[in-house]
């Protein structure tokens, strides 16, 4: 189960890194084509929608390598006890939120999808396939959340609390920047 869940953070990762080199792919193509007096159509909108690709699949990998912004300054100073049961109950409630939006981007998208709608721009987009990609990401987080949540229910240090501690530990504070 554990190398599953993995690899569908990983695929995340990998989505989020194609999303990323989509937008660039698209920015060098506009560049290129404005020296030729041609306008790529929909550069701005396929941009935007591989920009909150790339957001929405990387939050699941990025969450349990511990480099989300965490403010651990009082979770820090309680006992082990204490923290535990204050790490499952922040860990239940990321839960229940990341459940809601992941249920209703995934409403959205299904609407989208029903009613055949398509982006205003100048090539007609259908938005489903770009709304796709945030109750997928938004999923893959909640799993994410979820997963974390079972270690701590068994007394296991969280994953996210490990990755930063051997960050600090071999010395690369850069995610406490």
């Amino acid at each position: 189960m554990r190398r599953l869940l993995d690899a569908l953070y990983a695929l995340g990762a990998g989505l989020a890194a194609l999303s990323l080199l989509g937008i660039f792919l698209v920015m060098m193509a506009q560049v290129v084509l404005r020296e030729m007096q041609i306008q790529l159509p929909a550069a701005d909108d396929i941009s935007a929608y591989l920009c909150v690709a790339t957001t929405f699949f990387a939050l699941a990998a990025t969450f349990k390598r511990g480099e989300l912004i965490r403010v651990g300054m009082g979770i820090e100073r309680l006992g082990p006890r204490t923290r535990r049961v204050a790490e499952a109950a922040v860990l239940l409630l990321a839960a229940v939120i990341m459940a809601y939006v992941t249920r209703w981007t995934f409403a959205d998208t299904l609407f989208s999808w029903e009613i055949e709608e398509v982006a205003q721009g100048t090539v007609a987009i259908p938005l489903w396939i770009p709304k796709l990609a945030m109750p997928l990401g938004a999923g893959l987080l909640l799993l994410a959340i979820l997963d974390e949540l079972v270690r701590v229910l068994r007394g296991r240090t969280p994953g996210y609390v490990a990755a930063a501690e051997q960050r600090a530990a071999a010395g690369d504070f850069s995610a406490e920047v």
